[in-house]
């Protein structure tokens, strides 16, 4: 009878374990989704710059690795996130 008290306590341990990577892994799949978009949208919006005004590609282009960079760091703080949920 013990045994199987025990092996139900490990059985629970195991599943809120499961449940944690689980929800960590999901927390950081919602938080890579938005800056994906958001720099899908923002270079194909500066590419349609570029083709439109020649001449302004150099301004474009230094504009849109600025807002990649910064749309990439919502990625990294999401990561920060996903981490912190996973081993805190």
């Amino acid at each position: 009878m013990i045994e199987l008290l025990a092996q139900a306590a490990a059985t629970g341990e195991d599943t809120i374990a499961a449940s944690e990577a689980l929800s960590s892994g999901f927390a950081y799949g919602l938080a890579a989704i938005g800056p994906g978009i958001g720099i899908g949208y923002l270079v194909g919006q500066a590419v349609t710059a570029m083709a439109r005004q020649p001449e302004a590609a150099g301004m474009v282009r230094t504009t849109m690795f600025l807002g990649i960079a910064f749309t990439e760091a919502l990625a990294l703080i999401g990561f920060v996130v996903f981490i912190l949920l996973k081993f805190a």
